[in-house]
C-alpha cells in the first residue's frame, strides 16, 4: 500500500507541475479550448461572409461572390487568433514565456488583419479601375501590385516593431545595399524604367498583337516589371526585355483602324485601251460600292493604269477594309480577288505571266562549211 500511495503521489506531483510549472489539466483545457475555436472558425466565416454581403448589397457596389471567397480564409482565422489570446490569458505564464505570448500573439492580429486588408485590394480595386480612362488597364495592374506590396511592407514592418527589431536601420541598411545593388543591376532598373515608360506611353496593351523588327511577332500577354510576355502564332512564348520594347520600333497591329490591300495587278500588252479602262472602272466601281470597303475622304483609294513592266501592263489596286480583324480582312481580300479575276475576263483580256523572248539568227547560205578532216585509215 505504501508503494501505490507513493506512486499516486507522484502522479499528482507530476499533474500538478506539468510542463514548465503548468498544471497539466491547464494545457488539456487550453488545447480543448483551441480546437474548438478551430471546429467553429469555417461556422464564425459563413456568418461574417453573409454579414459582408447584406451590408454591401445596400449600396449596390460591383463586389460579386468570388470576391467574398478570397476573405473567407483569413477571416476564418479571427477566432482561431482569439482563442490562443483566450488561453495565453489563461495559462499562468511567467518572466520571459509571459512576454513571448504576448509579442506572438499581438504578431497573430496584426497578421490577420493585413492578411483580411490584402485580401481586400483585388476586390475593391474596381474603384482604382475607374482611373482606366485616364490611365492604361497595364498602369492600373501595377498601381494594384504596388499597393499590395505597400501593404505587405506595412504588416512586416508592424510585426517587427512588436518584437523589437527596429524598422529605421533596417531601412538605412537596406539604402546603402540598394545602391551596391543597383551598380550591379543597371539592366534590372532600365528594364523596370522601361517598362513604366511602355506603359504610360500606351504604346500596346495585353491581348495586342506587335511585331519588334528583328525580335518577335506575336500576341501580348504580360507587362511584367521586367519583361513581357509576348506569345509568338506558334503558341511559343517569349519574354522580351521592356528596354528591347523601348529602344526599338514597335508596330501594333492591334491599332490599326482599317487593314491595307494593296496589290499590283499585270494584265497582257495586247490589252487595248478599252479594255484596260473597263477593267480598271469596274474594279473601283466594285470598291466604291461594296460596304467591306473604307472610302476616301477617310482613308485613300485608289485604282490606276501603274507602268509599263518587262512583260505586263500593271494596275494598282490600293484600299482599305474597315475590318482589322485578320480573317475578317483575308475572307474580303479573296472576294476581291474573284471580282478581279471576273471582272479581266469580262474585258475580253487576260492575265499576264513573266515570259522571256529568245532570238536565235540562222545560218547564212553562203556561211564556210566547217571542215571535217578525212579518215586516214580509209
Amino acid at each position: 500500500m505504501e508503494k501505490l500511495k507513493e506512486f499516486l503521489l507522484i502522479i499528482v506531483d507530476i499533474w500538478n507541475k506539468g510542463l514548465f510549472g503548468i498544471d497539466i489539466g491547464q494545457i488539456v483545457l487550453a488545447i480543448g479550448v483551441l480546437l474548438l475555436f478551430l471546429l467553429f472558425r469555417g461556422l464564425f466565416a459563413s456568418f461574417i461572409i453573409n454579414r459582408l454581403k447584406n451590408f454591401f448589397k445596400k449600396f449596390e457596389t460591383e463586389i460579386d461572390e468570388s470576391a467574398f471567397k478570397t476573405l473567407r480564409r483569413p477571416i476564418s482565422y479571427i477566432p482561431v487568433v482569439f482563442g490562443i489570446f483566450l488561453v495565453s490569458e489563461y495559462i499562468p505564464l511567467s518572466g520571459g514565456f509571459k512576454a513571448f505570448s504576448d509579442r506572438f500573439v499581438r504578431s497573430l492580429i496584426v497578421f490577420v488583419i493585413f492578411w483580411i486588408v490584402v485580401r481586400s485590394v483585388d476586390p475593391l480595386s474596381f474603384y482604382v479601375r475607374k482611373l482606366e480612362k485616364t490611365f492604361a488597364p497595364s498602369m492600373i495592374d501595377w498601381l494594384i501590385k504596388a499597393i499590395n506590396f505597400f501593404l505587405i511592407f506595412i504588416g512586416a514592418a508592424t510585426i517587427l516593431e512588436i518584437w523589437g527589431i527596429k524598422v529605421g536601420p533596417i531601412l538605412a541598411g537596406l539604402g546603402l545595399f540598394g545602391v551596391a545593388v543597383a551598380l550591379g543591376a543597371q539592366d534590372l532598373f532600365k528594364n523596370l524604367i522601361s517598362g513604366i515608360l511602355v506603359i504610360a506611353e500606351n504604346r500596346f496593351h495585353p491581348g495586342d498583337w506587335i511585331k519588334i523588327n528583328g525580335l518577335v511577332e506575336g500576341t501580348v500577354e504580360i507587362i511584367g516589371f521586367r519583361s513581357t510576355k509576348v506569345r509568338r502564332f506558334d503558341k511559343a512564348p517569349v519574354y522580351v526585355p521592356n528596354s528591347k520594347l523601348s529602344d526599338n520600333s514597335v508596330i501594333n497591329f492591334s491599332a490599326m483602324t482599317h487593314r491595307r490591300i494593296y496589290w499590283r495587278i499585270g494584265v497582257e500588252y495586247r490589252t487595248t485601251i478599252e479594255q484596260l479602262r473597263q477593267v480598271r472602272d469596274t474594279i473601283e466601281s466594285y470598291i466604291s460600292n461594296s460596304a467591306d470597303f473604307a472610302h476616301p475622304p477617310e482613308v485613300p483609294t485608289f485604282v490606276r493604269i501603274d507602268r509599263f513592266s518587262d512583260s505586263s501592263i500593271d494596275i494598282m489596286v490600293y484600299c482599305f477594309t474597315k475590318t482589322t480583324v485578320w480573317g475578317e480582312w483575308l475572307q474580303i481580300k479573296e472576294q476581291l480577288a474573284y471580282k478581279i479575276k471576273e471582272i479581266v475576263k469580262n474585258s475580253g483580256t487576260a492575265f499576264a505571266f513573266p515570259s522571256q523572248s529568245l532570238y536565235v539568227e540562222s545560218w547564212t547560205l553562203d556561211k564556210a562549211e566547217v571542215f571535217v578532216p578525212p579518215d586516214s585509215e580509209k
